[in-house]
């Protein structure tokens, strides 16, 4: 698969759950959508009218074919939004699965409201921690996606309670761990006040989770999500650069 391109495969896949007879998009939607996309790019479509003379997954796929795949990607996106409301379960599953592979072609990724710095950072010094780092990426591209539910801040949470775990050697819960995270840090020639105010933030960090993981119907913001990246960011390198530090010392 190459980078600069969608792969066909892909694009049956995506127009024959967008495409739905039922549950998907719209025919209208499809044209309108695409029909868009196309004339930024200054390309022909070949079904650039409504009605259509064929089955939706045909014409969606065709569209896409000939779209530039910048253009074909957001037109995806868009077109996650536009199914039947119990087909969004499906949508959401695709418009994942399209970032996670897909995500460098948009103009509007992760990069520009958190740290690309940060982020890239977290994932090599993760990359020690495999689980903790699958986890850590499950998360990003579920954020990305645009998937803000409790289940973005789960793999958050989850990600950096594995970890904590490794490189404490105990399987406690992470609202467990302040106490043996300041000796940790203790032993490790932390300062009183930057020990203290680890443990104090990891604590609010748990309790903040705790809350949201639990309940269902919570409302999240995007701007408390992305300071949760950031915040899980900034505790996994910290903590594995010391760890691995003290081992090879």
């Amino acid at each position: 698969m190459g980078n600069d391109r969608i792969s066909a495969v892909f694009l049956i896949h995506a127009a024959g759950v967008l495409g739905d007879a039922e549950l998907g998009a719209t025919g209208q939607d499809i044209v309108t959508i695409t029909s868009a996309y196309a004339a930024d790019g200054g390309v022909d479509l070949p079904h650039p009218t409504y009605p259509i003379a064929n089955n939706k997954r045909t014409v969606l796929y065709e569209n896409l074919i000939a779209l530039p795949p910048k253009s074909a990607y957001q037109a995806l996106l868009d077109l996650c939004g536009k199914v039947r409301p119990r087909f969004a379960a499906e949508a959401t599953k695709l418009r994942m699965t399209l970032v996670a592979r897909y995500g460098h072609l948009s103009d509007l990724s992760l990069e520009r409201s958190v740290s690309h710095g940060l982020i890239s950072g977290t994932q090599q010094w993760l990359d020690a921690y495999p689980s903790a780092l699958a986890l850590y990426n499950e998360a990003l591209a579920k954020y990305e996606a645009g998937v803000l539910e409790r289940n973005c801040l789960d793999d958050l949470r989850l990600a950096l309670e594995l970890l904590v775990r490794t490189v404490l050697g105990n399987e406690k819960s992470l609202e467990n761990q302040i106490q043996p995270l300041g000796v940790f840090l203790k032993k490790r020639g932390g300062s009183p006040e930057f020990r203290n105010m680890f443990c104090k933030l990891v604590e609010y960090y748990a309790k903040y989770q705790n809350t949201y993981v639990k309940h269902d119907d919570a409302v999240l913001k995007e701007e408390e999500v992305e300071f949760t990246i950031e915040m899980t960011s900034s505790f996994a390198k910290h903590l594995v650069r010391i760890a691995l530090r003290n081992s090879e010392s």
